[in-house]
């Protein structure tokens, strides 16, 4: 137990300390989103008005550009296992009297802070865009980025365990965060599409995400437009356990997928 402790800090101290030495990552890691909310913010809100009573689109769209954030470098923390292989630092690791487990835990935590760090630099911009924050919504907020930062950091461990390339690892995140983003409600309430768009969304573990933290900001506002399964309308407890649960999933798959590794 000891041992697993101590390479989770280790593994997760050293992925805090390379994020705070690139200073180029911690601003990049930022465009995307800030990209979506302005082009799509200043495009489509005068267009849309009132997703329900009370929520523009922009302050509708918000929260999803806060998960977007923590889904991004939450799932990018695994291109530092790709690095680690090319440069034969993971082979030290895995040789060393260190658990699998720890490793993997250490890099899912690491990345999960780095993850949070970047999505409250995102709530600076609530009072600028007209989202109310208060202190009690950032301390609510921040276990549930927690919980879904290390989820999806899962994801990005999981596809890095078997990558041999940089370059690589980036396309095949690509593919896949995409999808991710555009299918889970960041920009459309889920409940208002298409039969199949909906499924599809709903499968999507990042719409469960999207939905607590949308939750979290908009508070009754946001039940008009929050994600239904079977007629039930999801709780902000019921989101996050749905994505605990995959991150345990995925989480289990990194570690497995290490094992197999000498």
């Amino acid at each position: 137990m000891a041992d697993m402790f101590r390479a989770i800090w280790v593994v997760a101290y050293r992925e805090l300390l390379r994020f705070i030495s690139e200073r180029s990552r911690m601003f990049s890691s930022l465009a995307m989103p800030l990209l979506f909310l302005v082009i799509f913010g200043a495009g489509f809100n005068r267009m849309i008005g009132t997703m329900t009573p009370g929520v523009d689109f922009i302050q509708f769209m918000y929260p999803g550009i806060i998960a977007m954030t923590v889904l991004m470098n939450s799932v990018m923390s695994g291109l530092s296992v790709v690095w680690d292989r090319e440069f034969g630092f993971l082979k030290e690791i895995l040789v060393a009297p260190l658990g699998r487990s720890g490793i993997v835990l250490g890099k899912a935590l690491g990345g999960a802070a780095v993850a949070i760090m970047q999505g409250t630099i995102m709530l600076v911009l609530a009072p600028i865009l007209g989202v109310s924050l208060s202190f009690l919504m950032v301390i609510k907020l921040i276990p549930v980025l927690l919980i879904i930062s290390v989820s999806l950091s899962g994801l990005g461990i999981l596809v890095a365990s078997r990558m041999r390339s940089q370059q690589g690892f980036q396309i095949i995140v690509q593919i896949i965060i995409m999808p991710l983003i555009f299918l889970s409600g960041v920009f459309f309430p889920v409940n208002n599409v298409p039969g199949w768009l909906e499924l599809v969304s709903k499968l999507n573990p990042l719409t469960y995400g999207v939905d607590a933290i949308r939750q979290l900001f908009l508070g009754e506002g946001a039940a008009a437009i929050g994600v239904t399964v079977l007629g039930h309308t999801m709780t902000v407890l019921q989101d996050v356990l749905l994505v605990a649960i995959l991150g345990i999933v995925l989480l289990s798959f990194a570690v497995w997928s290490f094992s197999k590794q000498e």
